[in-house]
């Protein structure tokens, strides 16, 4: 049984239903399903369900004063008419002000309970509807309000709006609405959508929201729109969302996480907003290289060439750019780089409409022509924006070679920006390029369209406005496997994510150092490294990356012990559940001899086909460099080593499943080797990608700890290292459960995970039983 989420996400409601012959208590679930308390008289047996058509939040939020607005509307389809007590738990840490309710536009009163009051009525609901998911707001205050009637057969228009005052720490301003569901909805959400209006009396840097993949677009300097909207989706964390507001030309802010002896984590987000100085926007050097080889003819070409265009129309006065195409011969547009003005823009534009697709590919030479551009005085930003959609098959055809040519040419001050079209890329080639030169690669899938992926990166690298950046930390601070690494340069209008480990807690001064024009600037922040563990997110940011960056260093450079053995240990630790780190905590657990009740993914355990297939997937991952494969292997890396939120780049990577067959193989491509048991992605038995989404499912990353299901059972994954740790029984529902909860704040959260759960507090395991 669940609980009754009210509108399917913002809150939890216990519904009253009204009829001629009965009276009886129903609680409404997320999936709009109908649960029937026990009563004395006979039920109604036509009963259907109760939906929530549609959910809106919108937030306004002025320096730290915070208006939210929920509106939703609710249906009921039933041929009597229904009554609701709407429960509403405070965002932990808040005070409200001002807090109102429509009903049908009409003003109601809703009742405040303090947290001691509102603790009775969650742990009643509990104790009626033997399910705990209400426990993990039992520390909370509650708002209360009756709603009736809601009409058969007809809806309820439903509003609730509160002010608040934000907390700051250290100028860092943090928003959190309610917005965890899982646990109360047996399907996806409906519609959902989240929009928060951000005003400053100063300029706006930090934008970031480390629960939900979110759109920013700024206005100016002192506003901006956070948006975030999803529909038949699962959101398994509030909405989070942290914003800065200083005069700095590049904001920087630290938040860490550090709990007991061991090394604590942190997160840095530096940003120089969306308006930066005319002197802080650096003039700088790009060279546009367009493969035009015979297997652009068509499409392609068509969509590269209005991608071109549109970055020559986009480049800065006091830019200098290059344009060279290549096939079986390199053709540069002029003898070096020219200073952007109205003649060499309209030589750019006439040059790229002219471009035909014939010939084959000379890559190496052209990426060489490219990167003796650069002249060797110059202390401009270069870049090398480098297109294609082929292999080598002109000149130099050797990869190492090739990356050896990328490495020495680029003195380690050009940026080459590789994009792959299409399948038929060497991605290992393009992706080691690129990491060589401190710049990413982008592919361009056969249905995308060329001209909207190159766009809009090169509108977010359109502006650099530090080069070369660099960060030094606090004496006494140990700062380790810091991602990215290293630092990319620093663009207008966008932010750098980074994480690390760090030991030794002391306060002091981060110190980023970069070139803008070819001079130094340095830019100051006070910072604090302390004992915190208030913000668990990061950990498994952390992880994340490090999982991304050691993948890829397996699938580049080769596999050892060390790397394999840690992606391992942290895909289990924070449940980071793909198809190759599923596959991966199989075989260790088998390999350690871990018993099968108390392994992680026991149904993938039990599936040999499935298990063989991850193998295969898994040395295929190692060997594949070009294929529908190899690009899905690329990107999955890309997802994790740049993830922001993780459980959006664990999505993604997800459905880069379905790109790993064709219900016969693992790519599209004639020469990718097939899978001996050929794969059909909706069935889990035989399968390991369904296995892979199954399990991800059955996963749950809580306040902490990461759970897995099994046979009913969620475990923490400690527990399997917990060794002679003495275990401790306890009855749901019983007096010594309530007495745990109200004594144990930090365990409320694994608590309402279920009837059957298991976790490790303290040195003890604990099993709640049913």
């Amino acid at each position: 049984m669940k609980t009754i989420s009210f509108v399917r996400l913002v809150s939890l409601a216990l519904i009253s239903l009204a009829c001629p012959s009965a009276f009886s208590q129903v609680f409404l679930q997320d999936d709009g399903t109908l649960i029937r308390l026990p009563h004395s008289g006979p039920e109604p047996s036509h009963l259907t369900t109760i939906d929530v058509e549609s959910t809106k939040i919108s937030a306004t939020i002025r320096d730290q004063v915070a208006k939210t607005k929920v509106e939703q509307v609710i249906y009921n389809p039933n041929p009597q008419q229904t009554e609701a007590t709407l429960l509403f738990p405070v965002p932990r840490g808040a005070q409200l002000d001002k807090f109102s309710m429509e009903i049908d536009g009409k003003m109601v009163d809703a009742e405040m309970l303090k947290a001691d009051k509102a603790r009775g009525i969650y742990e009643e609901i509990v104790r009626k509807m033997k399910d705990p998911a209400l426990l993990e707001y039992a520390d909370r205050d509650l708002f209360k309000l009756r709603i009736f009637p809601i009409p058969a057969n007809g809806h309820k228009r439903v509003t609730f709006s509160y002010t608040q005052v934000l907390k700051s720490e250290s100028g860092l301003v943090s928003y959190v609405f309610p917005l965890n569901t899982t646990r109360f909805s047996a399907k996806p959400l409906k519609n959902v959508s989240v929009k928060v209006e951000l005003e400053s009396t100063e300029p706006l840097k930090t934008i970031y929201s480390p629960s939900h993949k979110v759109d920013v677009h700024r206005h100016g300097d002192d506003r901006a729109t956070v948006g975030f909207e999803t529909t038949d989706a699962r959101s398994d964390s509030d909405f989070e969302l942290f914003f800065k507001s200083e005069k700095s030309e590049v904001g920087a802010n630290l938040m860490t996480y550090k709990s007991g002896d061991d090394e604590g984590y942190f997160l840095m987000l530096i940003s120089p907003g969306s308006i930066a100085k005319k002197h802080s926007v650096v003039p700088k050097d790009v060279t546009f290289v367009l493969d035009t080889s015979g297997s652009m003819e068509g499409n392609k070409i068509k969509q590269a060439r209005k991608a071109l265009e549109w970055c020559v129309n986009a480049l800065n006065d006091g830019d200098r750019f290059q344009i060279i195409r290549f096939s079986t011969e390199v053709e540069p547009l002029f003898h070096g780089l020219r200073e952007v003005n109205d003649k060499s823009r309209k030589e750019g534009l006439d040059f790229i409409r002219d471009l035909q697709a014939n010939g084959s590919t000379a890559l190496d030479a052209a990426l060489q022509e490219a990167l003796k551009n650069r002249p060797d005085d110059s202390e401009r930003p270069y870049m090398v924006i480098f297109l294609t959609d082929g292999l080598p098959t002109m000149g130099e055809t050797d990869e190492n070679t090739i990356v050896t040519h990328a490495r020495t040419g680029s003195s380690g001050k050009t940026r080459v920006f590789c994009f792959g079209v299409g399948y038929d890329v060497n991605t290992r080639l393009l992706d080691r390029v690129a990491e060589e030169t401190r710049a990413v690669t982008q592919y361009v899938l056969p249905e995308e369209d060329i001209e909207a992926k190159l766009s809009t990166f090169f509108a977010k690298v359109n502006e650099p406005v530090l080069a070369n950046p660099k960060l030094h930390f606090p004496d006494g601070v140990h700062v380790t496997k810091v991602y990215p690494s290293p630092l990319p340069d620093l663009f207008k209008g966008e932010q750098l994510v980074l994480v690390g480990r760090y030991a030794h807690a002391h306060s002091g001064e981060i110190v980023l150092e970069g070139t803008v024009n070819g001079k130094t600037r340095k830019f100051h922040y006070d910072v604090d490294f302390s004992t915190d563990d208030s913000h668990d997110f990061i950990p498994r940011l952390w992880a994340t990356r490090r999982v991304g960056y050691l993948l890829d260093e397996i699938r580049l450079h080769g596999e050892n012990t060390e790397s394999r053995d840690e992606v391992t240990q942290l895909a289990r630790k924070y449940g980071i559940v793909t198809p190759y780190t599923a596959y991966l905590i199989v075989e260790d657990e088998k390999n350690r001899n871990v018993p099968l009740a108390g392994r992680s993914l026991q149904n993938l355990d039990k599936d040999e086909a499935a298990v063989r297939q991850g193998h295969e997937l898994y040395d295929h991952f190692q060997t594949l460099t070009s294929g529908s494969a190899a690009v899905a292997n690329s990107q999955y890396n890309l997802n994790f080593k740049g993830a922001e939120v993780p459980g959006a780049a664990l999505a993604e990577n997800l459905s880069l499943g379905s790109r790993q067959s064709d219900g016969s193989s693992v790519a599209t491509a004639a020469t990718v080797p097939a899978l001996s048991t050929p794969m059909v992605v909706a069935e889990p038995q035989g399968n390991i990608l369904a296995q892979a989404n199954q399990s991800a499912q059955q996963t749950r990353f809580v306040n902490g700890k990461n759970f897995f299901l099994n046979g009913g059972q969620w475990t923490d994954t400690e527990v399997q290292n917990a060794g002679k740790a003495k275990h401790v029984r306890v009855q749901f529902n019983s007096k010594d459960y309530f007495a745990l909860a109200r004594t144990n704040k930090q365990a409320l959260p694994w608590l309402a995970q279920g009837n059957n759960v298991q976790f490790v507090l303290d040195g003890q395991v604990y099993e709640i039983y049913p």
